[in-house]
């Protein structure tokens, strides 16, 4: 597989995706076809980035046009899980919309994608180090998703859904498993290659406040005061922090002294 034939993955990936999205839309209660034409639309997403492993021969996930092409495989994946376990009935088709929105921006703004690796990539924590940080977001993306509904819902009935607000939670308990991997795992990393567990990077500082974020959202959910539109609230606060972990601070003057910016 090679990048140039990309835009044909992401016509395959939409078209497909779409018809599930649509039957899965149709049918009040689970739908196999809708299940199985999403997993196809993602088999055929994940079967490009898999090739592209063999032809780079490396893991493409070091350049941010990478890791968003596994950001849309992963919400493809996170979407169907949510559809199959919770019975969101919309959200293959969001979370569609969502992998799409990557798919698209990689397409208009291609990076370079080369053999070349740097040396501090070179360890066998890169892979899942930066691949459970990205099915985190996956998940947490698709909590964002939920909390959105939750309050278009509310705005309509006066009250945020206490159902949406409970598959969020189980959501972010699997996405906050999977930040606290890559933030312990990134530390043991780190004490390979720069010789210390924490430097206050602000990629590091970052993804400290992304984590403290969904700490907070738990705290929340805990407190039987806590009305269910500020938990929803905090879900979108801790997604935009989210984001800037993951790309946002690239916009900012600290990052010219990032260890991370390769």
């Amino acid at each position: 597989m090679y990048w140039t034939q990309f835009i044909y993955i992401v016509v395959a990936t939409l078209a497909i995706g779409s018809a599930g999205a649509l039957v899965a839309l149709r049918h009040k209660s689970f739908s196999v076809w809708a299940c199985a034409l999403t997993g196809l639309a993602a088999c055929i997403l994940g079967t490009f980035i898999a090739g592209l492993w063999v032809s780079l021969g490396r893991p493409p996930l070091r350049t941010m046009g990478e890791t968003r092409l596994w950001y849309s495989f992963f919400m493809l994946v996170s979407g169907l899980w949510v559809y199959r376990r919770e019975g969101h009935r919309w959200m293959p088709g969001l979370s569609l919309i969502v992998s799409a929105v990557f798919m698209i921006v990689c397409l208009a703004h291609p990076e370079m994608h080369d053999q070349s690796l740097p040396p501090v990539l070179q360890s066998g924590w890169f892979v899942p180090h930066v691949s459970a940080y990205i099915f985190a977001y996956s998940l947490m993306g698709c909590a964002f998703l939920l909390a959105l509904r939750a309050f278009w819902q509310g705005y309509h009935s006066k009250a945020v859904s206490r159902d949406a607000l409970t598959s969020c939670d189980n959501l972010v308990q699997w996405g906050f498993l999977f930040l606290t991997f890559g933030l312990l795992s990134g530390c043991l990393w780190a004490v390979g290659s720069w010789g210390t567990y924490w430097s206050w990077d602000p990629k590091e500082t970052w993804a400290a406040a992304t984590w403290a974020s969904y700490i907070v959202y738990f705290h929340i959910r805990l407190h039987k005061s806590a009305s269910s539109g500020v938990a929803a609230l905090w879900l979108l606060i801790g997604f935009i922090l989210l984001q800037m972990c993951w790309y946002g601070f690239n916009y900012l003057p600290s990052a010219a002294r990032s260890l991370h910016s390769y």
